[in-house]
């Protein structure tokens, strides 16, 4: 089964890309892959608090995944998977695709606030010609209505 890659963050315009991945894979018969990514420089502690903070972030990571999920399973008829890894997030992305062959398509939201469209959306659109699966940009400011009648 092809799957749409889509990674869970606190930017406002992961709700895009969340739901364009929902749809489209309720839509083609695929399934969505939800890859969330912890930085490193969170747990440079001692390593009894790394650990406790690590474990938080994971923790934060599932309830925010099961708010995405829920939707996906009563709206789309999608029941997602999350995967967890830790490191920097261009290479754990890139890895990420390279050891799950079933992932298609990369959905990345697009923020339309002044910075540009997210680091990840840059460092991808650079690598573009390379990359061994094509990948969609969502923009984050699109309404419902408008990624229903696109997706």
């Amino acid at each position: 089964m092809r799957k749409f890659l889509v990674i869970l963050d606190d930017s406002r315009e992961c709700l895009n890309a969340m739901r364009y991945a929902a749809m489209r894979a309720a839509k083609t018969g695929g399934g969505v892959q939800i890859l969330s990514i912890i930085p490193p420089d969170e747990f440079n502690h001692w390593i009894g608090v790394g650990t406790i903070m690590r474990e938080e972030a994971r923790e934060r990571i599932r309830a925010h995944y099961e708010v995405f999920a829920k939707w996906m399973r009563d709206r789309q008829g999608i029941d997602p998977e999350l995967v967890i890894r830790e490191g920097e997030a261009l290479p754990q992305l890139l890895a990420q695709v390279k050891e799950d062959p079933e992932i298609g398509v990369l959905i990345l939201g697009a923020s339309a606030e002044k910075g540009g469209p997210g680091p990840l959306v840059q460092h991808m659109s650079r690598m573009a010609g390379t990359l061994p699966i094509p990948f969609t940009v969502v923009p984050g400011e699109l309404s419902k209505e408008q990624l229903e009648s696109i997706a």
